[in-house]
């Protein structure tokens, strides 16, 4: 590697080498070739008789043979990536270098090469995001009995379990599998329709044969794998799809923040932590710090995605009629960096959802010190059933929790209420009698039922359409 030249960290430190290669010039440009013996083929196919076998067969006797060399020097002198290809492979194929790009325009290799990429891209995404499903609802299965306090404001409120908590991060990523089946089943190619989307030029070849001109597109999809082609463009297919697809990339990213936050601010308590390596350093100057950086990534590459998703909204408004060029640079950045950056992402969610680590009896503390407050609703409902008297008891209560809520917060002591409340001849309730009512589990609502309920008609039938694809192990770089 030159050490004198950025190079993204993207490619460097967060993404897979599986995702790099999809959005690599190599693959790029085979794609390219691909779509040229695609369009020789179906129109030699629907009748031009200077197109022959002799001709295709060298196309693809060289299709994987790239000399990108002759390309670049090309492109110096002409200034046109795709024309410079044209010459390159012409060079290499001096038989069909007349035929190569016949009838098509620049966005014939580009847009559809770009929709081809974008879709394997986002299986690849796809399957990782069933993976931090799997490896959660293990996680959720394990522990969902466990009592542990619930938040909300993050403030402690009524109980739920560790179990139930992760079902929550799953329901996130499976709205994300939703939505990233739609977006891969209806993506279409652009197909060939010229520099104005009109096929102008195939009108020329095909002499005004109208039928034959609409057979093309459906069978250029056809040799490249996709049902079907945009019905209509301009000379690009719409940059609403870029848009479409990075916004599939957001809501991932934005479930990968949610999750990670929450891990970060477990940690913060010691109830749970995200895996940390034997030799890993959590600080320079403090030696006994385990921060949670896994997490943190996870939300700082987040925020990357979720802002990047911006780029291609603001494309897609700028176009102007049937095509202008200021969407190519920032297309180039916005989708393959979103792409890069979700992989990322999920790989470091892979990881930590594959080895987060439980501290019950850290939870069992945090839990005991505020559940005499919840238990108090219980207390009052046997008092009241003793022959007490509500509004009485519900008067002491709010006393004695004020009382108690100081000495905790002011003092530093332990939360007495029970004590306070058993010294209360309203209640005719010993200390022992009040504590019977703290058993955790007794406030946890159907959370355990919940986990039950939503592994078996949730995730088991995801893991199941998907059990080819799991057990993916990610290599986290630093």
């Amino acid at each position: 590697m030159n050490e004198d030249v950025y190079v993204s960290p993207l490619s460097e430190r967060y993404s897979s080498k599986e995702m790099q290669y999809i959005f690599s010039p190599e693959k790029k440009f085979k794609t390219w070739r691909r779509l040229w013996i695609a369009l020789a083929e179906t129109e030699k196919e629907l009748g031009l008789t200077q197109i022959t076998d002799e001709m295709i067969e060298e196309l693809k006797e060289h299709k994987d043979d790239l000399n990108l060399d002759v390309a670049k020097e090309r492109e110096k002198i002409v200034r046109h990536d795709v024309m410079s290809h044209v010459y390159a492979y012409g060079m290499q194929c001096p038989k069909a270098k007349g035929i190569i790009h016949l009838g098509a325009t620049s966005c014939y290799v580009g847009d559809n090469t770009d929709i081809i990429l974008m879709k394997e891209a986002l299986i690849l995404v796809r399957k990782k995001v069933v993976n931090v499903i799997n490896n959660l609802t293990k996680f959720a299965e394990e522990y969902k009995d466990l009592p542990t306090l619930a938040f909300t404001h993050f403030q402690p409120a009524q109980p739920t379990t560790v179990g139930k908590r992760a079902t929550l991060w799953i329901n996130e990523f499976v709205i994300d599998l939703e939505d990233l089946d739609y977006v891969i089943d209806s993506l279409k190619l652009l197909g060939s329709k010229g520099t104005t989307g009109t096929q102008a030029s195939f009108l020329e070849l095909f002499d005004g044969d109208q039928e034959t001109i609409d057979k093309i597109d459906p069978m250029i999809a056809k040799k490249m794998g996709f049902e079907s082609t945009y019905p209509v463009s301009g000379q690009t297919y719409s940059r609403k799809i870029d848009t479409r697809v990075c916004n599939v990339l957001a809501g991932i990213a934005a479930s990968a923040h949610k999750m990670g936050n929450d891990i970060r601010l477990l940690q913060h308590l010691k109830e749970v932590e995200e895996p940390f390596e034997k030799s890993q350093i959590g600080s320079s100057a403090m030696a006994y710090k385990r921060n949670p950086m896994r997490s943190e990534r996870i939300c700082s590459l987040s925020r990357y995605v979720i802002c990047d998703a911006l780029n291609p909204a603001i494309t897609s408004a700028t176009q102007w009629f049937e095509r202008t060029l200021d969407d190519s640079a920032n297309k180039r950045l916005s989708v393959a960096e979103g792409f890069l950056a979700t992989d990322g992402i999920l790989d470091l969610c892979i990881n930590v959802t594959d080895g987060l680590k439980v501290y019950p009896k850290v939870i069992e503390k945090h839990i005991k010190a505020e559940l005499p407050f919840m238990a108090t609703e219980n207390i009052m409902m046997d008092a009241v059933k003793a022959g007490g008297d509500r509004q009485v008891l519900h008067e002491i209560i709010r006393e004695k929790s004020m009382e108690a809520g100081a000495n905790v917060k002011e003092k530093g002591l332990d939360n007495n209420l029970l004590e306070l409340l058993a010294a209360e001849p309203a209640f005719g309730l010993t200390k022992e009698e009040m504590e019977a009512k703290l058993d955790p589990a007794l406030y946890v609502g159907r959370a355990p039922r919940q986990v039950e309920k939503f592994v078996a008609e949730v995730c088991k039938p995801i893991l199941e359409k998907y059990k080819d694809e799991l057990n993916v192990v990610a290599q986290i770089n630093v």
